[in-house]
């Protein structure tokens, strides 16, 4: 499996018994939807292996306690702890309205309710407190803050992203 086919799930973050249970932190809003997973991918020296999964349930909500097949010793865990954990694309719950992940807004044209085409979707910047669009039109980066507001409506039918933005802010881009 391809790392670009896959999402970050979370990461392999504590032993939780001596028998080789782990305790992974899952960065998502609903971990229970992933309580019943068969299998995941770990990230093992740059490559993603499936580990198949005996058993797994919540623990104190945001972590999950898995047992893995052959994972049966303190020794066999440490060898896994603080690996990258992955999944398939195609197993992201679907997202519906105005609701959308990172990766699929990827390509899409973004039009303004005022100044209409500003360009592509190039890309998500949320490395600061506020995530940003990242619309490229020709060699110019036009920044809009992803905020609710601004979102008019995400039509994922003709890969367009509606958005209504304050005046000036991507004319300062375009000026």
């Amino acid at each position: 499996m391809r790392k670009e086919d896959c999402f970050y799930l979370g990461k392999i973050a504590k032993k939780f018994s001596f028998k080789g249970e782990v305790l992974a932190w899952l960065d998502t809003d609903d971990p229970g939807y992933f309580q019943d997973m068969e299998s995941v991918f770990v990230e093992r020296n740059k490559h993603l292996v499936p580990f198949f999964i005996e058993q797994s349930r919540l623990h104190k909500g945001e972590f999950l306690r898995i047992k893995f097949e052959d994972i049966d010793s303190e020794e066999d865990a440490d060898a896994i702890m603080g690996s990258a954990i992955y999944l398939p694309l195609t197993m992201l719950p679907k997202l519906e309205g105005n609701k959308f992940y990172f990766h699929e807004i990827i390509g899409f044209k973004a039009v303004d309710e005022r100044l209409g085409d500003i360009g592509v979707v190039a890309g998500v910047n949320d490395t600061s407190s506020q995530a940003l669009f990242e619309i490229k039109k020709g060699e110019t980066e036009i920044l809009v803050p992803m905020i609710d507001d601004f979102i008019v409506k995400v039509d994922r039918e003709n890969k367009t992203l509606f958005l209504k933005t304050p005046s000036g802010l991507v004319d300062l881009y375009l000026g």
